[in-house]
C-alpha cells in the first residue's frame, strides 16, 4: 500500500512538473473580452408638447431620478455675463402657485432633491413619492415666477463668489483659457464679472425662462424602480400642459479649429504668486457623435490622465517639479478643447511648460507601449463601470444618445469599443488633436519671477497679459524708487501717515469690533489691544438672541493660546513668535527690535495708483511683501507667504478707507480690511472703536 501511494505521489510530482514547464508565469495574462454595458431597460416615448422621455429601469433601489435637458443656443449674455448662471437660485426661489418657503417644506418633506440650472432641471427622491416628485418638478418647470428680492439675493451671491476668485490662480486660468480659446463672441468665452452680474435684470432673466423652458426643446430621462407603464400617465399628467412655443437658435463665432494658430502666451499676473497655475490648451473639432471619441480619449489618458499619464511621469515622477500633471480632451458639438496643466514652482515654471510640450511632440511619433496602453484601457473603463452607479450619470447617457444621434447600441458597446483601441489608432489621434506648436499657453502666476521666462514660447516673441476674468490689460513696467528713498524710509512716512508717534504712544488700550461673513456665517470680531503687549481677537456669532465665542486667540504678555468651540490649545514656536510681534504695540515703531529690516524694490501700480513695492524680511529670512500708496504714505495691501504641507500658499490682505478713530490723537486704521488664501475671501467693516477706556488685564486671561 505504502509503494503504492509513492508511485501515485510521484505521478503527481511528475504531472506538476510537466504542467509548470509548459506555463509562463512571467508573462501576464491576456484580457478577457470586454463585457457588455448593463445600463437597464430603456424604453422611450414623446408627448404632444415635444417632450422626449426615456425611461431606464433600475430596480435595484426604490429610488427615482429624473433629469431633463434642454437642447439650445441662447443668445449671448453680452454686457450681462452671468445671469444665466443666477437660474439655479431663481428657480427655487417660488412658483405661480407655491411661494419660496412653501416649495422648500415640501421638498424637504419627502428628503428629495430638486434644482436646475440654465440649460437643465432635475428631481430625486424615493419611488414611494414620484407622484409628488413629478408634481413639484413640473411647477418648476412650468410656473416658475422669478422675483426681484430673489434675484437680488442672487445676485449679491454671485458677486461675494466672484470676489473670492479674483486673486484664485485656478478661476483666473479657467477664464483666460476660455477667452483667448473661444473668444467673447462665443458662449463658452463669455466670462461673468461684478459689474456684469451687478447690471442682470428680472426682464432678462424672465425672458430667458419663458423664451427657452420649453419642452419640445428638452429631454427627460427617468432613471429608477420604475416601468414605462406606471410613468407615462404621470408624465403626462404634469408635463402635458407645458405650452409648446417656437424657440429661437442662435449662431455663434465658432473658434479656429484647424490648428494653423501659431502659439502665443497669455499671462494673468497674481499677486504675491510662489507658485504657477499652467494650461496648455487650444480649441478642437471633435463631435460627440464622431468615431475618434473613444479613440482620441485612450490617447489623452496615455498622454495625461492619472498617475499612470506621461504628464505625471515626467514632471511629478522624474523630476519633482509639481504634486500632479494632467490633460484632457473634451468633445463638444460648439468645439471641443484640449489641456494640459500643472501647478508649479516660479522657479521651474518654464521648464514645466517645455515638460508638456515635449510630451506632446512625443505622443505623435513614439508609439505606447502595449502594456501602457492597456494599463489606460482599462483605468478608462473603470471609471465608466463605476459611473454607471451613478443614476444621474445613466441619464446622462440616455439623453447623449438621442441629442447627438449615437448608435442606439454606443454605451452598451462602450467597453467593447474601447478594448479595440491600438497603438497605431493612439499615434493617429494624437497627430490629428494634439497641437503643441498650435497651442495657447495660459498661466497665472508672478509678473516678476515668471511672466519674462515665458515669452520665447510665443511665435511672436511676445506675452499678452489679462486680469483675472480674461479681459486684456496693459502691464506697467515696475519704475524705479526715487534717489534716496529706501524701505526704512517708506515705513517711516507711514508712521507719519497713521497719525505719527505721538499718537502711537497716546493709547494705552484699545477695543476694535468689525463685522465679518465665514462661509456665509455673520460674525462678529472682537479685537483687544493694551500696552505694552497685551493682545486678544474673539469671533463670534449670534443666535436666537445667545452669542457664541467660535473661536478666540489670547496672548497675556508671556504666553498665548488659541481656543475653537471650547478646545483650548498652547502657542509654541514660530506661532508664539508670531503672536508677540501682533501683541507688542511698539512693533510698528521699531521693528528692529524684532529683526525685521525693509528693502524698496521699487514703484508698482494698484488700481491705477502708484505704490512703493518693499521686501521685508524677518529674523529667520522670511520674505513677505508690503505695498505704501506713493501720495497718502499708507499700507494698502500685505502679501504673506503660507508654508503648508503640500504646496506654499499666499495670503493677501487689503486695506482700505482709513479714518481717524475717535479719541485716538489722530491715530488712523483701516475701517475696511479684505483678506484672501486661495479661494477662501473674508471682508472685515469696523463697526466701532474705543480708546483708552481701561481694559482689564483679566480680558486676557
Amino acid at each position: 500500500m505504502k509503494k503504492i501511494l509513492i508511485l501515485i505521489f510521484g505521478i503527481l510530482v511528475s504531472l506538476i512538473q510537466t504542467q509548470a514547464q509548459k506555463l509562463d508565469r512571467s508573462a501576464k495574462p491576456k484580457p478577457g473580452a470586454a463585457p457588455e454595458v448593463k445600463l437597464g431597460k430603456i424604453e422611450s416615448f414623446t408627448l404632444p408638447n415635444g417632450l422626449r422621455v426615456f425611461v431606464v429601469e433600475n430596480h435595484k433601489l426604490p429610488v427615482l431620478n429624473i433629469n431633463i435637458d434642454l437642447d439650445i443656443k441662447p443668445e449671448l449674455q453680452v454686457d450681462m455675463a452671468g445671469y444665466q448662471n443666477l437660474m439655479s437660485e431663481l428657480l427655487l426661489g417660488g412658483t405661480k402657485t407655491r411661494s419660496k418657503d412653501k416649495l422648500n417644506e415640501e421638498i424637504d418633506f419627502i428628503g428629495a432633491e430638486l434644482g436646475g440650472d440654465g440649460h437643465s432641471l432635475y428631481a430625486e427622491g424615493l419611488k414611494k413619492y414620484q407622484d409628488k416628485i413629478l408634481e413639484l418638478l413640473s411647477d418648476i418647470a412650468l410656473n416658475t415666477d422669478m422675483k426681484q428680492d430673489e434675484l437680488d439675493r442672487a445676485k449679491e451671491k454671485e458677486v461675494s463668489g466672484l470676489e473670492t476668485q479674483k486673486n484664485d490662480p485656478d478661476a483666473m486660468v479657467r477664464n483666460v483659457l476660455n477667452v483667448v480659446d473661444y473668444g467673447n463672441k462665443h458662449p463658452y468665452g463669455e466670462i461673468a464679472t461684478d459689474e456684469t452680474v451687478k447690471k442682470v435684470t428680472l426682464d432678462k432673466c424672465k425672458k430667458y425662462y419663458t423664451t427657452y423652458f420649453r419642452p419640445n426643446v428638452a429631454y427627460m430621462a427617468v432613471v429608477g424602480d420604475v416601468t414605462v407603464a406606471e410613468i407615462k400617465p404621470l408624465i403626462e399628467k404634469y408635463f402635458g400642459s407645458w405650452e409648446k412655443k417656437e424657440v429661437p437658435v442662435s449662431t455663434y463665432v465658432i473658434p479656429d479649429l484647424s490648428g494653423t494658430k501659431l502659439t502665443k502666451v497669455a499671462f494673468a499676473p497674481r499677486v504675491g504668486a510662489v507658485q504657477s497655475v499652467v494650461s496648455v490648451t487650444y480649441p478642437i473639432d471633435l463631435q460627440p457623435n464622431s468615431p475618434d471619441v473613444i479613440k482620441a480619449k485612450v490617447a489623452n489618458a496615455i498622454l495625461g490622465v492619472g498617475s499612470q499619464g506621461r504628464l505625471f511621469l515626467d514632471l511629478r515622477e522624474k523630476h519633482a517639479w509639481t504634486y500632479g500633471a494632467y490633460s484632457s480632451i473634451k468633445d463638444d458639438e460648439l468645439g471641443g478643447m484640449f489641456s494640459a496643466s500643472v501647478k508649479c514652482r516660479n522657479k521651474v515654471s518654464d521648464s514645466s511648460v517645455q515638460a508638456i510640450l515635449d510630451e506632446m511632440k512625443l505622443m505623435q511619433t513614439e508609439k505606447v507601449s502595449d502594456t501602457a496602453l492597456q494599463n489606460s484601457i482599462t483605468y478608462l473603463s473603470g471609471n465608466f463601470s463605476i459611473g454607471l452607479e451613478d443614476p444621474k450619470r445613466v441619464a446622462q447617457l440616455a439623453i447623449r444618445t438621442e441629442k447627438y444621434h449615437l448608435p442606439k447600441d454606443y454605451y452598451q458597446n462602450y467597453l467593447k469599443n474601447l478594448s479595440q483601441v491600438t497603438a497605431d489608432d493612439v499615434i493617429e489621434m494624437s497627430k490629428k488633436y494634439i497641437h503643441p506648436d498650435h497651442a495657447n499657453i495660459v498661466v497665472a502666476g508672478s509678473k516678476e519671477d515668471v511672466a519674462p521666462k515665458l515669452a520665447h514660447f510665443s511665435a511672436d516673441g511676445k506675452i499678452d497679459y489679462y486680469d483675472g476674468y480674461g479681459k486684456p490689460v496693459q502691464m506697467e513696467v515696475m519704475k524705479p524708487a526715487p534717489a534716496g528713498m529706501t524701505g526704512d524710509e517708506v515705513h517711516k512716512k507711514y508712521i507719519a501717515a497713521m497719525g505719527g508717534e505721538s499718537a502711537f504712544m497716546s493709547i494705552k488700550d484699545m477695543k476694535i469690533v468689525s463685522t465679518t461673513e465665514f462661509q456665509g456665517m455673520p460674525l462678529v470680531v472682537k479685537e483687544y489691544k493694551k500696552a505694552p503687549n497685551r493682545w486678544k481677537q474673539a469671533y463670534e456669532m449670534s443666535n436666537g438672541g445667545q452669542t457664541t465665542v467660535v473661536s478666540k486667540v489670547v496672548f497675556d504678555g508671556t504666553k498665548g493660546f488659541s481656543e475653537q468651540m471650547g478646545q483650548k490649545q498652547d502657542l509654541k514656536g514660530d506661532d508664539l513668535n508670531d503672536l508677540m510681534e501682533t501683541a507688542d504695540w511698539d512693533f510698528e515703531l521699531h521693528p528692529e527690535k524684532h529683526g525685521i529690516s525693509r528693502n524698496l524694490k521699487g514703484i508698482d501700480n494698484i488700481d491705477g495708483k502708484d505704490v512703493y513695492l518693499v521686501e521685508v524680511v524677518n529674523s529667520k529670512g522670511k520674505k513677505n511683501s508690503e505695498y505704501y500708496d506713493v501720495a497718502s504714505g499708507l499700507l494698502v495691501r500685505k502679501v504673506v507667504i503660507v508654508e503648508g504641507q503640500k504646496e506654499t500658499a499666499t495670503d493677501v490682505t487689503d486695506y482700505k478707507n482709513y479714518k481717524d478713530v475717535p479719541g485716538g490723537n489722530g491715530y488712523k486704521l483701516p475701517y475696511e480690511v479684505v483678506e484672501q488664501q486661495g479661494s477662501q475671501l473674508q471682508k472685515s467693516m469696523v463697526q466701532s472703536v474705543e480708546v483708552n477706556k481701561g481694559i482689564a488685564d483679566t480680558e486676557f486671561n
